[in-house]
């Protein structure tokens, strides 16, 4: 998958300019420091790195922005595009696919030969599958899956990827016949 040349990060980048540009720096940064994660150690979009590595417990400004670099990387390399995800499919008769959105989104509209990813179905997997079977995971956008494939490899396997875009991707650049849908969250 071709990589975006990404802004480079300094001290004066703001938390809101970073998450822009890599997706998955809260993760990163709640996962190794515990920023941003929860109501008690949150950031404003409009601090700077400089300004949140201050107040926490001055961590090294340089070692946080390589951190986030590394996670994106990461990141990038756990990722399948649709259209490299619908040509394995075509070719891994072995191939699972498991759908992390919610039961309702799962019935209105899936990728073929999907399964819902529920709670007795990560026990099953983790209890009978091989740690190497082929997997591909995907949500709506892509932003969720990422979480469920780093919980996975964290229980030894080792070919999981998650679909780039979710189904709303994979609807657009390979299968237009799926119905595209927006999530409304009631307040």
């Amino acid at each position: 998958m071709p990589t975006a040349v990404l802004p480079p990060l300094m001290p004066e980048t703001t938390l809101g300019q970073v998450l822009q540009s890599y997706p998955s720096a809260q993760r990163a940064l709640f996962a190794r420091y515990h920023i941003g994660g929860c109501s008690s150690c949150a950031f404003s979009p409009t601090e700077t790195l400089a300004e949140v590595c201050a107040r926490n417990e001055n961590i090294p400004v340089t070692e946080v922005i390589q951190h986030i670099q590394d996670s994106h990387t990461l990141d990038v390399q756990l990722q399948i595009s649709p259209r490299e995800f619908a040509d394995l499919a075509r070719i891994e008769t072995k191939l699972q696919i498991l759908d992390a959105r919610t039961r309702e989104e799962h019935d209105a509209v899936k990728i073929p030969g999907a399964q819902l990813m529920t709670q007795e179905l990560v026990q099953h997997v983790f209890s009978n599958w091989d740690k190497t079977t082929p997997i591909v995971l995907y949500d709506h956008t892509g932003s969720r899956a990422l979480d469920a494939v780093a919980y996975f490899i964290g229980h030894g396997f080792t070919d999981i990827k998650c679909l780039t875009g979710g189904i709303d991707a994979y609807s657009q650049e390979v299968d237009p016949t799926l119905p595209r849908y927006r999530v409304e969250i009631e307040a």
